[in-house]
């Protein structure tokens, strides 16, 4: 079964200097139909004004990523890493038992546009750590690129989970199928443009969840940018 997640549906909130869209609960905004997937948390699109951002605040056993759309993020955390976010970049975090961190707009005079992603882990107390890589688009058009997975496959950034990431970039003639296994559930976020997904229409911000085995097939784009999620369907933190 395929089930919509529409754009316009997603919670919002609006501090002034950031403007979020949120695809599951978070903080404020609660629709118990939406708690989650699998064990993808959170998808917040997030565009931060120039010069501003999140201070220094915890976190605690949670995978979370960070994929940056458009401008730079600048981050720094309790375990010394210091660095600037750009698209292409795919960042991860694992929170464990425990890690500070800051996120902060890079520029004076841009805003940035991200996706904030938070993932589950298989067990609480792992070792806080991060860890952050380069995607060219080339990588990425016209094909799912592994982007993170558990053991860090195909140069990939390493997750905590039995769940692997994909990005792509997809454009007129462009077509590419994921074969969702039994056991298996599938999220697919559009972060830009528009696509089908088995003849589903999908917009910018759109996400659509699946639970059936079956090729799935992504085509019809128009400049798309999408996410794939490959979760499990049974699952626990320990």
């Amino acid at each position: 079964m395929a089930i919509l997640r529409a754009a316009s549906e997603r919670g919002r909130s609006n501090h002034g200097w950031l403007e979020s869209a949120h695809t599951f609960s978070f903080s404020s905004y609660y629709d118990p139909r939406y708690m989650g997937f699998g064990p993808l948390r959170v998808i917040n699109d997030d565009r931060v004004a120039p010069g501003a951002g999140f201070g220094a605040h915890g976190h605690r056993d949670m995978e979370i990523i960070s994929y940056v759309l458009e401008g730079a993020l600048a981050h720094k955390d309790s375990l010394g890493n210091g660095s600037v976010i750009r698209p292409g970049d795919v960042q991860r975090m694992s929170a464990g038992t425990g890690i500070q961190h800051s996120e902060f707009n890079a520029s004076a005079t841009e805003s940035v546009h991200f996706l904030q992603i938070w993932i589950v882990p298989d067990q609480v107390g792992h070792a806080p750590g991060y860890e952050q890589k380069y995607f060219s688009a080339e990588e990425k058009r016209g094909r799912l690129r592994l982007v993170a997975s558990r053991a860090g496959r195909e140069g990939s950034v390493s997750l905590h989970q039995d769940a692997e990431v994909y990005a792509a970039l997809l454009d007129g003639d462009d077509a590419v199928e994921f074969a969702l296994n039994s056991g298996r559930l599938a999220w697919i976020q559009v972060a830009r443009g528009e696509l089908r997904v088995d003849d589903q229409p999908l917009r910018e911000g759109d996400g659509l969840a699946l639970d059936e085995p079956g090729r799935v097939r992504l085509d019809g784009a128009r400049a798309a940018e999408v996410l794939l999620f490959d979760l499990p369907a049974a699952w626990k933190t320990t």
